[in-house]
């Protein structure tokens, strides 16, 4: 086979249609490009049609596809490092299922990439909603305040704690939905955290790059669509897994007492999000934040 210089990874979970779309919009932004790539998608046991799908698209050589099966889901973070350990290029690109490439953004954000490699260790795109209007794709990290802002005063809203830069700059940490690195620096931190499940694996990783003196930074210039939560199944566990990745990151990275402050934290919004469910009668936050306060 002949080299390959970028591998883009993708972990699907039943999300057939908008994986196709993924794979559509990486051929489209790719076609006629210098870069040697490869494409390699870990299906995580799908019941909805993708592996017919998948298997029928690797088998089109045109679409430089690798289909991985695994059996069984091992989620967004073991998928990925499963998917990375395969990968024949220097360079991998982690590529949310649920997103779609503009114009040459791949190219754009590979090209930059190699250009100031010796400062810039792992790099994203700006994410756009599905209507083109930002999405925040760069965050500080959690520390109390920041997550106290996050969940309590609007802090994503407002631009405090999570924000879409317009230009290119250092950030804390990146959005997972798209993350570019070079293959032996992500298997040198271990890539992500086998016991997350999902949510909250790109801060963990990151967070153990800048502890080792790597930096993560955004460029705008290369754009991408992130629908985002496409294969959660529904509100209440995307907020339930961010409950339990915020608990995970502060016993693996925070002292004890700070591990104490992010409990009340999260049993504040907890009750806080219950009560107003009572009130409003919102069966939907009843159950979910009743839920949450005890997993907090």
């Amino acid at each position: 086979m002949a080299k390959v210089d970028l591998s883009i990874v993708i972990v699907s979970y039943n999300t057939k249609k908008i994986t196709q779309d993924c794979l559509n919009s990486v051929s489209r932004s790719l076609k006629n490009s210098k870069i040697k790539y490869e494409t390699i998608v870990v299906d995580n046991d799908s019941k909805d049609g993708s592996q017919e799908l998948l298997q029928a698209m690797a088998q089109d050589q045109t679409n430089n596809l690798t289909y991985l099966q695994t059996n069984t889901n091992l989620g967004f973070g073991r998928g990925n490092n499963y998917g990375v350990k395969q990968a024949k290029g220097n360079y991998v690109l982690l590529l949310n299922s649920d997103t779609i490439v503009l114009n040459r953004s791949i190219e754009k954000l590979f090209d930059f990439y190699l250009k100031n490699e010796e400062n810039v260790q792992f790099l994203g795109a700006k994410l756009l909603n599905r209507d083109l209007t930002p999405q925040a794709s760069a965050a500080r990290f959690f520390t109390l305040p920041v997550v106290f802002a996050s969940l309590l005063l609007k802090g994503d809203y407002y631009g405090l704690t999570r924000f879409s830069p317009n230009e290119f700059r250092q950030v804390d940490w990146i959005s997972g939905a798209c993350i570019l690195c070079k293959k032996s620096l992500y298997q040198k931190l271990g890539g992500f955290d086998k016991d997350i499940f999902m949510y909250m694996e790109e801060v963990d990783l990151l967070y153990r790059a800048k502890k080792k003196g790597y930096n993560t930074f955004i460029y705008p210039p290369s754009q991408i669509i992130h629908l985002g939560s496409a294969s959660s199944g529904g509100k209440t566990f995307p907020i339930l897994q961010v409950y339990k990745g915020f608990l995970f990151f502060y016993k693996k990275h925070y002292s004890i007492i700070s591990l104490f402050g992010l409990h009340l934290i999260l049993k504040l919004k907890a009750a806080i999000a219950y009560f107003i469910g009572k009130i409003k009668g919102n069966q939907y936050l009843t159950e979910t934040y009743g839920q949450a306060f005890w997993i907090s």
